[in-house]
């Protein structure tokens, strides 16, 4: 049980939860090509992210693991991109400190998605059972590439100050 639910409920909740961050962050991320500022997607988005480090963070688990790492580095980066949206307002370089860091949030979470779909998935899985081999690798790879694309082209076209 973990916050009175099963842990299947729980971890139910917890993908939905980071299914709809995911889809958030997007709209977020083409917001920030498009040069639009999207408040109630953003707020979404960074509220999301949030609650899907800390619903993480509720699994047991024993010692430190990749899961538990990748999700501190993600609330550091998180707050970040809160304090650069609305004590900054993007203005000067917080602009640059949200688009950043908004981006590594995003990306972060769709990394642990990426993992998890190996794990959990059986297709996926047989794929690449031990998640070293060229399958797994190969997503992960076009994973980053497609946002460093992201993040470059966020960087360089979005403006607004709110």
């Amino acid at each position: 049980m973990i916050l009175g639910l099963t842990t299947s409920a729980f971890t139910f909740l917890h993908v939905v939860i980071s299914i709809v961050a995911i889809a958030a962050g997007f709209l977020a991320v083409f917001g920030m090509i498009a040069n639009r500022s999207f408040s109630m997607i953003n707020a979404i988005f960074l509220a999301l992210t949030v609650l899907t480090s800390v619903t993480g963070f509720l699994f047991p688990f024993k010692g430190v693991t990749p899961g538990i790492v990748v999700g501190i580095l993600s609330m550091i980066v998180l707050a970040l991109a809160i304090v650069a949206r609305y004590v900054g307002h993007l203005a000067g370089g917080w602009r640059a400190t949200y688009v950043v860091s908004a981006v590594i949030a995003l990306y972060f979470n769709v990394f642990v998605f990426i993992v998890q779909s190996f794990e959990k998935v059986p297709s996926l899985k047989a794929l690449a059972p031990t998640q070293s081999e060229p399958p797994f690798k190969i997503a992960q790879g076009l994973t980053l590439l497609l946002f460093l694309v992201l993040g470059f082209l966020s960087f360089r076209r979005f403006r607004l100050e709110i």
